[in-house]
């Protein structure tokens, strides 16, 4: 999210001395995105970020892609992904394309004995199940059930448990995530018809400088591979830093609903974008209001996007058995709709509790072999109707 931040100590203007008590300079450093054309943030180190003592022998970590192209309405169901102990283990690629890549994750155990970085994507970590602390450089963010972990890329950082039933549903974006730009005016404030602010924003807090030397591994991601990176100084060892690149948080839980007199289109639950793509929150709300209308969605032919609905909690009015953390695809080029008898069924409901995310992609999205693990084969045949 696109506001200033600043956390510890810099000094009053850039590119300045700035020495520590013992006389000695802090190592500045700019973090900068789209060259230097877009947000920035200036950090001061402890020591020069660039103290690397070895390198290990990167290896992939590339999706395996199962189904490259196909047409059929296609259902996952994400709690069949089985815990693992280790975070980066635990996350499982199952929607991809050349803009974002979607996961699901299910790991056990914080981050203890490593850093990550993903040095070529944006993160959106959506917390389904479990609680903890986001910790960076940047400082700290607590998380739980319903918070979009935001993470831009080149951040280090580490995931902390609270406990072991931990549920994730991550996209990996190739490129910035941002609020959406007709909910902000020519100064980047969200203005007063977005359906969030910034008071709604978590960002980091309690900054901590570690300023200790030794072997610390960091593990970064690119191009497919991950690089096992040995740094000789503690990566959060940042003394103070200001400017708008920083990881943040936002709550499904804080998305204002936008309704109407008659059924609102997906747009109305936009709540990020990226390139080629929009992430949107569906959450309680009320339905609409015409004395006539009809709350369950019409039918729609996806002609230009895929559509993707992660399912969190609650119940759907459009769909028959639906369970938590189920992924629907439904592939741009055929029509979807909702399920037989529940429009029907629709007329007359005040409010709906659902909540889920939804993801439309303009590219096509194929599938990986852990989502074929995972995959209900028989839902493309879910709107069939008895017909004589």
């Amino acid at each position: 999210m696109p506001i200033y931040h600043t956390l510890g100590s810099i000094p009053q203007k850039r590119h300045t001395v700035f020495r520590k008590p013992d006389g000695e300079l802090y190592a500045e450093e700019l973090v900068s995105t789209e060259g230097f054309s877009s947000l920035y943030s200036l950090v001061y180190h402890c020591h020069p970020p660039t103290i690397v003592k070895s390198l290990g022998e990167p290896y992939s970590v590339e999706p395996k892609i199962a189904r490259e192209k196909h047409l059929r309405h296609t259902s996952l169901i994400g709690f069949n992904i089985k815990p693992e102990d280790d975070y980066l283990k635990s996350r499982k690629p199952v929607l991809v394309n050349s803009d974002l890549h979607i996961s699901l994750a299910a790991p056990k155990k914080s981050m203890t004995d490593y850093f990550y970085k993903n040095s070529q994507a944006d993160e959106v970590v959506f917390i389904h199940q479990g609680s903890g602390t986001l910790k960076t450089g940047f400082g700290k963010i607590k998380f739980e059930y319903g918070d979009y972990l935001v993470i831009p890329r080149g951040t280090i950082y580490q995931m902390e448990f609270n406990d072991e039933s931990n549920r994730l549903f991550i996209v990996e974006s190739f490129s910035p995530i941002r609020s959406p730009k007709r909910y902000r005016n020519e100064y980047g404030q969200l203005m007063e018809h977005s359906p969030y602010c910034e008071r709604d924003i978590k960002r980091p807090e309690d900054l901590e400088t570690i300023d200790q030397f030794g072997d610390f591994k960091v593990l970064i991601k690119k191009q497919g591979l991950i690089y096992p990176y040995t740094y000789g100084t503690h990566p959060f060892d940042f003394v103070g830093w200001d400017g708008f690149h920083y990881p943040w948080a936002f709550s499904i839980h804080n998305f204002e609903p936008i309704t109407g007199r008659l059924h609102q289109p997906p747009p109305v639950h936009q709540t990020f974008e990226g390139h080629n793509f929009v992430i949107c929150s569906f959450v309680p709300r009320k339905y609409d209001y015409h004395p006539l209308s009809i709350p369950a969605p019409y039918n729609h032919s996806n002609v230009d996007s895929d559509e993707v609905l992660y399912y969190v909690d609650g119940d759907f009015m459009s769909r028959k058995s639906v369970v938590k953390g189920q992924i629907t695809l439904h592939p741009g080029g055929i029509p979807h709709g909702p399920h037989p008898g529940t429009v029907e069924k629709s007329i007359g409901k005040e409010k709906t509790e659902e909540l889920a995310v939804m993801i439309d992609p303009f590219r096509p999205l194929m599938l990986t072999e852990d989502a074929i693990a995972i995959e209900d084969e028989s839902y493309h045949k879910s709107w069939q109707i008895n017909v004589e």
